[in-house]
């Protein structure tokens, strides 16, 4: 329970958190003290040390306060509350939320999930990792290597049983004992301790083939298997019973961006880069130690070592907390040379590299935004292109790029239905059926619309928002052959510099627009050419089927064609041509 007060007079001399706010009663600051009395009377001097402190206290209100018994609780109430009130001023991990985690369910025969979400209610999580697609590969795996079940009911054998996926506890046909020791083996492998596991799997071959269970230990040997072939994939660091995380930051006024490296029986299984906020006149030893207590404020693994840029003011504070969660001695360690000291500046140069890419992308976005003359900055970018030949085989594409990057979890393709040769028409049906839907789900709607073409192309976008009553979406056209931008403000297109970011960003947009709908539109023409109506004609062979596609582009202009037009196909003759002209004629009257 936390007691609200004005000022530190009643503030009591006891460990505990303070919750600053403004006159919104918004939470500003969030800080911890072995003295609550002491650490926060120091805010109320005449004088303050940073810049930071005295815009912050220029906006201070009130305070509340949360007495601890110690000062490691404290401080890991300070971290859980940074983490869930996300204050104005503290150094923070941006955007947290967004980070897959590994979820092992607390059931009678657990499951893997990913979730972005963690609850009190018993799992076992691993994370935050960065990755999402390298985590689904991860669990995929996973779940094939040790064949855990993946439905939510368990209500009798399903396909994947069928399949030998799945051990099918819904059947039976593992023992809730045997099904835990998978589990114990799986909470080991996202761990990292790839040895561990392989010797718990080979003591159980041994068993299985004394017992002459032969299958069952052919299945282990090849789990052995699929695990060697994951460590061989790592890149080794030290001896193989080293386990390790390195962490250094890139640093600047505004933002820091963190690097971690797992290393696992000395290997670095893994690499996760994070952005801090609110660093401004914060010193970098100070970043590095909010990372380190909100980074592990989260479920996660924590190894015997941490090895970091630099010494920490709260080092034995912090130590003492890792050890307890971790309920074994953890040694935080600064080197000054040899290979750990290589490792903390390989991780260093990853975040400059990092940070340096997410600064320029920030700056393209501010570019467009000027340029565009755009009502707010371009976060989330939607790009929309067609492809047909000839009007053929009509397809949309729509690609997501979410600050700068492109989202393929939310990229769109559509079929479309336009009689062609109709660019505009397609893109017309292209645009209204992706915003159509959009608005009835009452989905997120982009910052910007990017159309391949010109100015025509950009009217219909236009007519389209019109339509639906989305005018407040901006949109633009790029045509390629000079690059212009078509804007609805103006009439002449703007040109940006070839060398601007800007330019560079919108092009990466289009392009993939360009490329996911050419890919789309080979993959539909492949499966007509695979398999269609003509394998079912009479002398049509693989050979002639490719030449009628060809020169007609699809089945439905075959099915049309005339005898003397279907004499046109290379290596036609009059027998097979009469073969596809009454076939198509016989069945369009039956």
């Amino acid at each position: 329970m936390s007691t609200q007060v004005d000022g530190p007079e009643n503030l009591p001399d006891k460990p505990g958190v303070y919750i600053m706010k403004n006159t919104h009663d918004d939470v500003i600051y969030v800080g911890k003290s072995i003295s609550l009395k002491k650490r926060v009377k120091s805010y109320f001097k005449e004088y303050h040390d940073t810049l930071k402190t005295k815009v912050m206290m220029g906006q201070f209100k009130s305070l509340e306060y949360i007495i601890t018994d110690t000062e490691k609780e404290a401080l890991i109430l300070e971290a859980n509350l940074i983490k869930k009130l996300r204050p104005t001023y503290n150094v923070r991990l941006k955007d947290d939320k967004r980070y897959p985690y590994l979820k092992i369910t607390q059931e009678k025969f657990p499951r893997i999930l990913i979730t972005r979400h963690i609850s009190s209610d018993g799992s076992h999580y691993f994370g935050p990792f960065t990755e999402a697609t390298a985590i689904k590969k991860t669990v995929k795996f996973v779940k094939s290597l040790f064949k855990i079940r993946d439905c939510k009911r368990m209500d009798g054998p399903c396909l994947n049983s069928q399949i030998d996926l799945c051990h099918a506890p819904c059947a039976d046909r593992i023992s809730p004992e045997e099904y835990q020791k998978l589990i114990d083996n799986i909470d080991l492998f996202f761990q990292g301790r790839y040895t561990k596991v392989m010797e718990m799997l080979q003591e159980e071959m041994v068993v299985a083939s004394s017992s002459q269970e032969f299958e069952k230990a052919a299945v282990i040997r090849d789990q052995i298997n699929s695990i060697k072939e994951v460590m061989e994939k790592q890149n080794v660091a030290f001896n193989e019973n080293v386990n390790q995380d390195i962490i250094a930051g890139s640093y600047d006024k505004k933002m820091a961006c963190m690097v971690v490296f797992s290393v696992r029986e000395g290997k670095i299984i893994g690499k996760d880069d994070f952005l801090m906020t609110g660093v401004e006149n914060t010193a970098q030893e100070d970043v590095l130690s909010a990372f380190i207590k909100q980074f592990y404020a989260n479920p996660r693994y924590i190894p015997g070592e941490i090895i970091i840029q630099y010494s920490l003011k709260e080092e034995k504070l912090i130590n003492d907390w890792l050890s307890d969660i971790r309920e074994g001695p953890v040694k935080l360690t600064v080197p000054y040379d040899g290979v750990k000291f290589k490792l903390v500046k390989m991780a260093g140069k990853n975040a400059d590299i990092i940070k340096n890419q997410k600064k320029q992308v920030k700056n393209s976005l501010l570019d467009l935004k000027k340029y565009l003359k755009l009502p707010r900055l371009p976060k989330n970018i939607e790009g929309f292109d067609v492809s047909n030949i000839s009007g053929k085989s009509a397809v949309g594409s729509m690609v997501s790029f979410e600050n700068g990057q492109s989202k393929k979890s939310k990229y769109r393709k559509y079929r479309l239905i336009t009689p062609g040769p109709d660019d505009y028409g397609m893109m017309r049906e292209l645009l209204t059926r992706r915003y159509e839907k959009l608005k009835r789900d009452e989905g997120d709607f982009p910052d910007l619309i990017l159309v391949d073409g010109g100015k025509g192309q950009l009217n219909v976008a236009l007519q389209v928002l019109k339509s639906l009553e989305l005018n407040n979406i901006p949109a633009i056209g790029l045509a390629k052959e000079f690059e212009e931008i078509f804007i609805p403000q103006m009439d002449d297109p703007i040109i940006l510099p070839g060398n601007s970011q800007a330019l560079f960003l919108l092009q990466r947009i289009r392009d993939e627009a360009h490329r996911f709908a050419v890919t789309y539109h080979r993959t539909l023409r492949s499966k007509e050419l695979d398999h269609s109506v003509l394998d079912e004609i009479k002398g049509v062979g693989s050979k002639r089927k490719i030449n009628l596609l060809r020169y007609f582009k699809d089945v439905e202009s075959v099915k049309k064609a005339s005898l003397d037009e279907l004499l046109q196909v290379k290596g036609m003759n009059k027998k097979v041509a009469n073969e596809i002209y009454n076939y198509f004629r016989k069945n369009s009257n039956q």
